[in-house]
């Protein structure tokens, strides 16, 4: 029996049976064996009267903007396949992201602290070679699911949401003036919030495999030393399996949350998510410490999060919004969910609520909702530079080492630049600074880089580098044009806030410290 049939047998749920499943669909994600779902449809002839403003389907992340825009007046119902209820493991996040939660009135101060179960100091970054760089408050807030979605969920109720639950997405037909979801609800709107493998989704992509995948594994349990600091990017090992191993580890109210995780590409030889659990438990005991039988399993944690070059995700039709994963709004080097929905809901919020009384929900106005963002694009060549192809054959310490430059580097520029890119945030200056210093400290590592991304991939990077400060750029000058559009047409407006929103997130500059 191996290590994780042992472990995960422990646990009730049919936890391995669910990993297995997990792994199939990978399997075939990696083989191009990708359903296209027809679950979306146009028909030219007019809806008549609607009876929402807004349908969002998927409910565990659409239940904060369903919140949201329902407090500002609009008609807003939400869908969900099963019951709308959180998770047990925490959401790990930064405290100063949570404020959007205060800001758009979707919870009470007391609120926020009582959904706020852990909180440590400080949190590593760390690689082989011994360096450590140590930061405090990011990602070292753990937030209890069950709690803020069950208050989210009443809020939504009180303030006049309507929720129907046990009601999976099966259908939408677009009309010229709105949209049927399921034969039964008709919307101005339709939100697609129901992440990565949304059938919405799906039939955009047309079975497009992903350009690159991050596997992810871990538990909850209790029995470890004592340990209130966390970790957010740690290596202690070389290159296996062409795959550079990083794990994280976060303080838990019921124990200690790890998880290791993985680049790589959808080549179908890359390691599964079985092999990659058994991986993590062989390698749990050096980690922490610990050896696996002193461990007490609460719960099982595993997954992998596609990424899409051609991403956000712009919908060809008119009157329906892909939002969060679903969209792909996130760089390939984050999981995604919560972290993004919460960066990103206070320009959703404001923008769907100004689409609306504008009336701009074609397929070209929704899609400035979903801009193309330097900031996150940029991200691809790191996250290249953190993957090994299949046939791949670089040092095996090579990715370490780059690494440990890096961060030594970003270290010496300070908190400035150090913690936004923690947080997921590129800016112009930090990234120059870093690169500067980074080839001034180690010319021939970078020089190692280029076979391993390609010349290619670093060609189309820099365009996205230089469009990186374009954007801060135009960003610094939009404020000096700002009083002179609030003389525009609504639709005019409209366009302009969007395209402000996109420069200032494809900036990175709405990063708050």
């Amino acid at each position: 029996m191996s290590l994780t049939q042992e472990i995960l047998s422990q646990l009730p749920g049919n936890v391995l049976e669910r990993l297995r499943n997990a792994d199939s669909i990978l399997t075939s994600l990696k083989e191009g064996n990708i359903p296209v779902p027809m679950v979306v449809k146009e028909d030219r002839q007019p809806l008549g009267n609607v009876d929402w403003d807004v349908i969002i389907s998927g409910g565990t992340l659409g239940i904060l903007i369903g919140c949201a825009l329902v407090s500002r007046g609009l008609r807003v119902a939400l869908i969900e396949r099963g019951i709308l209820r959180g998770r047990e493991q925490e959401w790990n996040i930064s405290r100063n992201e949570l404020q959007v939660l205060l800001e758009l009135d979707l919870l009470t101060s007391e609120e926020l602290e009582k959904a706020i179960v852990t909180e440590y100091n400080p949190a590593r970054v760390g690689f082989t070679s011994g360096v450590e760089v140590w930061v405090e408050n990011v990602l070292n807030i753990g937030v209890y699911p069950v709690y803020l979605l069950e208050t989210l969920k009443q809020r939504f109720l009180q303030t006049g949401g309507k929720l129907y639950e046990n009601t999976p997405f099966t259908e939408a037909v677009v009309h010229p003036d709105g949209v049927m979801v399921n034969n039964k609800f008709k919307s101005r709107l339709l939100i697609d919030a129901m992440g990565n493998f949304s059938p919405i989704t799906g039939q955009i992509r047309q079975g497009v495999k992903p350009d690159a995948l991050c596997l992810v594994v871990g538990t909850c349990a209790s029995g470890f030393p004592e340990n209130h600091s966390g970790d957010l990017l740690l290596s202690f090992t070389e290159i296996k399996n062409q795959c550079q191993y990083f794990w994280e580890a976060f303080p838990a109210q019921d124990g200690r949350t790890t998880y290791m995780f993985t680049y790589m590409d959808a080549h179908p030889q890359h390691i599964g998510l079985e092999a990659f659990f058994e991986e993590y438990l062989r390698l749990m005991p050096e980690y922490q410490s610990v050896e696996l039988q002193q461990l007490e399993f609460k719960r099982a944690l595993f997954g992998f999060f596609p990424s899409y070059r051609q991403s956000p995700l712009k919908t060809p039709f008119p009157r329906i919004l892909p939002i969060g994963d679903s969209s792909g709004n996130q760089s390939p080097l984050s999981f995604g969910g919560f972290g993004a929905m919460i960066r990103n809901l206070k320009r959703l919020t404001l923008g769907v609520d100004e689409a609306l009384q504008s009336n701009q929900l074609s397929a070209a106005s929704l899609s400035l909702l979903q801009p193309y963002q330097p900031s996150l694009t940029v991200t691809w060549l790191f996250q290249k530079a953190m993957s090994v192809g299949i046939n791949q054959k670089i040092a095996p310490n090579q990715i370490n080492q780059l690494l440990s430059v890096v961060f030594t580097q970003m270290e010496k520029l300070g908190e400035s630049v150090l913690k936004p890119f923690l947080q997921d945030v590129v800016q112009f200056n930090g990234l120059t600074k870093t690169l500067f210093q980074t080839s001034l400290a180690n010319p021939g590592l970078i020089f190692k880089i280029i076979p391993q991304v390609g010349l290619i991939t670093l060609i189309d990077w820099m365009w996205h580098y230089i469009n990186l400060c374009v954007y801060s750029i135009l960003f610094n000058i939009s404020s000096i044009v700002e009083p002179s559009i609030n003389n525009l047409p609504a639709n005019y407006q409209y366009y302009w806030h969007r395209w402000v929103d996109a420069w200032k997130y494809g900036s990175g500059n709405d990063y708050e410290q």
